[in-house]
């Protein structure tokens, strides 16, 4: 009787699905890989599989993530060969061209970026083509892809109306791609119209650079808490006194001080108004461009500071949101502390963490402390479903994650 239950045991065992028998989710990862490219809808069917939905190891996650990025990189150097060839990036009716030039021996870590924006503003088409050909000349790195977009329409706001963000994102990724740019060694400058551009989009994008230098622009309303983990660095014509800029380029150096008083390990800035110089700072500003270049994008910052532009965005570092509750204005802080999430402020009622090993240990069961003071401790399991869904979200090979954690906020008493 025992030799007849062990014997039958045993044919379970050798007749049941793979997925039963939980096969390796990496050697499953690279067979599934190796079937086609990588393309947007495979991303979204790699959630739906099997093996995706099977925990994974610390070492797996990383291997994985690896794998992910070499599939994903093949098949976007196929896709977009072409925008990349005629140097112009085309989202809806609205088309960007660019430029660039490399600079200096190409580190091994991957070249630097520098994206700049050039001014002019409402104008017609010819005087912002002039400025685009002026921007070219301006600037030098040491090392680096020195890059000039031309901006996509010919409005007062060309560089911070809300395409302009989903234009960075694509450009961002090609030269990744391309051109074997570092993605924590991305920043981003501009003059007159395109430092009006670097006040705003710094603030909403700073999750995806290393560091930002405004000359010469004015913020609108645009606000400086989104800083808090890049280098800024304004650069103003002390006699620039063209809708107050120099007035608000002090001011702003005043709120990034008090900002980096009350939170020393961040708000890096630098603020400098050349003395006799107009809106025309004859080149002085271009020490911007080594200061910039020392430092480097931190994808999984222990603090994060969220402020909600009203060009609303998904994911800010390791905060996401439901984009369709998202509202200008909506503010969230964040820090891991001791291996302990602490959400400080927040106020929406649910959002969304997504984790790595990157920014804490993901082997035991997260402790979460909410603003009202309670804390709760959850498990975690790193997944190839939740890498799949972050590197469809966005191409940023160091910011796949690979858990999450979708939470209910109470509010602070």
């Amino acid at each position: 009787m025992l030799r007849s239950v062990k014997y039958t045991l045993l044919t379970l065992l050798f007749t049941l699905p793979c997925s039963t028998l939980h096969a390796d989710p990496l050697k499953s990862l690279e067979q599934w890989l190796s079937a086609a490219p990588l393309s947007n809808e495979r991303l979204s069917d790699l959630a739906s599989q099997n093996f995706a939905a099977e925990p994974l190891s610390a070492d797996q996650a990383a291997a994985a993530a690896e794998h992910l990025w070499r599939a994903r990189r093949d098949f976007l150097k196929t896709e977009r060969q072409a925008e990349f060839d005629n140097r112009q990036l085309v989202i809806g009716d609205l088309k960007m061209p660019f430029w660039y030039r490399a600079f200096g021996d190409p580190p091994a870590s991957g070249r630097r970026l520098f994206i700049s924006m050039h001014g002019g503003g409402g104008a017609p088409p010819a005087v912002n083509d002039q400025q685009y050909e002026n921007q070219k000349r301006l600037y030098q790195p040491a090392e680096g892809i020195y890059l000039v977009a031309r901006a996509a329409t010919n409005s007062w706001d060309l560089w911070h109306q809300g395409h302009i963000d989903q234009f960075f994102d694509r450009l961002i990724t090609d030269m990744i791609v391309f051109e074997n740019v570092n993605p924590n060694q991305v920043f981003i400058m501009g003059y007159s119209a395109g430092g009006d551009g670097v006040y705003q989009l710094a603030p909403r994008m700073a999750d995806r650079l290393a560091a930002a230098a405004m000359m010469a622009g004015h913020p609108n309303e645009a606000r400086p808490e989104g800083l808090r983990n890049i280098g800024f660095t304004i650069h103003m014509g002390a006699q620039d006194s063209a809708y107050g800029r120099n007035s608000v380029a002090a001011d702003w150096g005043r709120r990034l001080k008090t900002l980096q008083d009350a939170d020393p390990k961040g708000y890096v800035h630098s603020v400098t108004l050349h003395e006799g110089k107009g809106h025309w700072m004859n080149l002085e500003d271009k020490v911007a461009v080594p200061w910039m270049s020392e430092f480097t994008r931190q994808p999984w910052p222990a603090r994060v500071v969220w402020v909600q532009d009203d060009v609303l965005h998904k994911r800010f570092y390791w905060l996401q949101v439901d984009p369709g509750t998202a509202r200008a204005g909506d503010q969230i802080i964040a820090e891991v502390q001791a291996e302990k999430i602490r959400i400080i402020e927040c106020s929406r009622t649910d959002i969304t963490l997504l984790l790595s090993d990157r920014l804490l240990p993901l082997d035991n069961p997260v402790t979460v402390e909410m603003p009202d003071g309670t804390s709760h401790v959850l498990p975690v399991q790193r997944k190839l479903s939740v890498m799949a869904a972050s590197l469809l979200e966005r191409n940023d090979p160091a910011g796949i994650a690979s858990a999450s954690l979708s939470l209910a906020v109470p509010a602070k008493p």
